[in-house]
């Protein structure tokens, strides 16, 4: 009978060892997770309950350019433990692919009955692209909430335009944030500000689906333009207010001295999620002179050479960087007309009396290209690159393609996830290389204008 006691003492003593051993380990591993991520979001919209948002708030949390998208998960209450690195079936709530750090939560679809009594809470992760997580959730958040407070009526504006380098585009990307619920929306472009001026004229009225738009005409007037955005249905009968304008000025009178002309790698944009109006991914915003962006995405050469009269010859800069023919080489275009087409370029720069400076062009990953956009690349991508590259560099260039070290013969991915458009750390690298070369590139472009002139019987 004793030993039936000590044999069942023993055996619980093993069974408690197990369940703790079960449960370390679950910690280590929670654990290693959590520091084999990076850093958790801060910066999460905070609320009292002396100051509460309404029923349909918008929340907000710092950016994280690394991350592709967002995950957010909501709570009746504050759990007593919650994984930093594991979704939990304590949500009563959860929403992905939120691909701003911005977010209208729809409280009312989930929490109708617990609005204005007591506080929710809420956190968010950032994503990658393959659908894993890129950082730890946050910590939670309170959300308090008031019926006194006013819903969000209409979408909010996200571009800043006109502020800092790289943030002056003659082809704009309006963002917003969108309205929960909502499926389409409307933008309306003006010139002069359709709330205080009487002799606005509204220059454009545009549609989407999505929460962003890239303009695909140039925008350029020596008036500032003002855009505003209001949510429809289907069919674009109104659903909301509009928004308060937002203004931004691209204006030939502004006499620029330096143009930047290309394709998406200059437009701006990169990381999958990010536009142009994301000037931290412009290599245009860590240049130490200030620049108008003459770029537009999608790009080819014979694109770039055929709008150079429309939309370089308004703004007639002294210096124009020119980095194009990517999107061509990769498609398996000739890298002789890659070149045909800057020389054309390069002549009508010096016959309007602008100083081209060619940027060589940085190697691309198929492999990352084919995950993210599933295109195909030329097999014989380095070549041609390597001709154009080859001809670029017997003219005033700057070698934005030897700053990058090359992995495998490709662009190294912590450089550019998607295999085309550099992430920041590729965009800092392009624009200090530019900022390095620019006092004796600037006195090679004005020698070969002068030689030019000096030919042509201009002096």
């Amino acid at each position: 009978m004793c030993s039936r006691k000590k044999y069942i003492k023993y055996s619980g003593l093993v069974v408690m060892l197990a369940v703790i051993c079960i449960c370390l380990g679950f910690f280590i591993k929670a654990q290693q997770d959590y520091f084999a991520l990076a850093q958790k979001p801060t910066g999460l919209t905070e609320t009292t309950a002396t100051e509460p948002l309404s029923y349909s708030p918008v929340l907000a949390w710092d950016k994280d350019s690394e991350s592709v998208y967002y995950e957010i998960e909501f709570f009746a209450d504050k759990p007593m433990f919650l994984s930093p690195t594991q979704e939990s079936d304590k949500a009563i709530f959860r929403s992905y692919a939120i691909f701003q750090n911005h977010y209208n939560a729809p409280l009312q679809s989930f929490a109708a009955d617990l609005l204005g009594k007591k506080p929710l809470y809420w956190r968010v992760r950032g994503m990658d692209l393959d659908g894993k997580p890129y950082t730890p959730f946050s910590s939670l958040a309170e959300l308090w909430t008031s019926g006194d407070k006013e819903a969000m009526g209409a979408p909010e504006p996200l571009t800043d335009y006109n502020n800092g380098n790289g943030s002056v585009l003659l082809y704009p990307v309006y963002h917003w944030i969108p309205m929960t619920g909502m499926v389409r929306y409307e933008i309306e472009l003006y010139e002069g500000n359709p709330l205080t001026d009487k002799d606005a004229k509204l220059v454009d009225t545009l549609h989407t689906d999505v929460a962003e738009l890239y303009d695909a005409n140039p925008r350029y007037s020596n008036r500032d333009f003002y855009w505003r955005v209001r949510a429809t249905n289907e069919e674009d009968v109104p659903m909301s207010r509009w928004s308060l304008p937002k203004r931004f000025r691209t204006a030939p009178a502004d006499r620029w001295e330096v143009g930047v002309l290309g394709d998406s790698i200059s437009h701006g944009g990169g990381h999958y999620s990010y536009g142009p109006e994301d000037f931290e991914f412009s290599w245009l915003r860590y240049l130490d002179f200030p620049t108008i962006n003459l770029s537009e995405s999608g790009d080819t050469i014979q694109m770039t050479v055929k709008r150079f009269d429309r939309d370089v010859l308004p703004f007639k800069p002294k210096y124009l960087l020119i980095l194009t023919g990517t999107n061509s080489l990769r498609g398996g275009e000739d890298p002789k007309v890659v070149i045909e087409g800057l020389k054309k370029i390069q002549e009508r720069c010096r016959e309007n009396n602008i100083r081209p400076i060619l940027l060589t062009l940085p190697d691309v990953n198929p492999d990352n290209i084919a995950h993210v956009f599933h295109e195909p690349t030329a097999d014989d991508w380095t070549e041609r690159f390597g001709e154009v590259n080859a001809y670029i560099r017997t003219q005033v260039h700057i070698d934005t393609a030897a700053a990058f070290p090359r992995t495998d013969g490709v662009l190294p991915t912590p450089f550019a996830m998607d295999g085309l458009h550099p992430d920041v750390a590729g965009k800092k690298l392009m624009g200090e290389t530019v900022n390095s070369s620019w006092t004796e590139v600037k006195k090679q472009a004005d020698d070969e204008m002068k030689q030019f002139e000096e030919k042509e019987g201009l002096n």
